[in-house]
């Protein structure tokens, strides 16, 4: 099974015990491989030339991609114009979309990578070790 949610805070804490589900995964904005291959799917789909080269994508989702696309096509602009008229989600919400990150670093496994997802330009959490003779001193 399974299950998605756009606002983990709204899920009871039951939801996130042990056993409950084999893992919790984050899925952040695509990364620079993923958007390659979402520009491809819908250059394709909407008959862009391949040469056109891509707009400045920072922060977008796929479906930010696939509207600018849509825009090229049906307005007939080059993929550079049509981007003026994208506002990434990750712009427009950019508060809600840190606070997700922020809760999901430490918590969650990276649906793109191996291991627990980190927030952007932080560096991973370790464990600490605690020496037990300190403690029992």
């Amino acid at each position: 099974m399974v299950c998605t949610a756009n606002d983990v805070s709204k899920l009871p804490p039951e939801f996130s015990r042990s056993e409950r589900f084999d893992g919790v995964f984050f899925l952040d904005l695509p990364g620079r491989d993923e958007k390659d291959a979402i520009w491809n799917i819908y250059r394709d789909l909407y008959e862009i030339d391949p040469t056109q080269s891509i707009p400045d994508d920072t922060n977008w989702t796929g479906a930010e991609i696939k509207s600018c696309c849509r825009l090229a096509a049906l307005l007939d602009l080059p993929l550079s114009q049509a981007s003026q008229n994208v506002v990434p989600v990750a712009v427009t919400a950019a508060e809600s979309v840190g606070q997700l990150r922020a809760w999901a670093s430490g918590r969650c496994l990276s649906a793109s990578r191996a291991g627990i997802y980190t927030q952007p330009n932080e560096p991973p959490k370790t464990r600490r070790r605690v020496n037990r003779e300190v403690l029992n001193n």
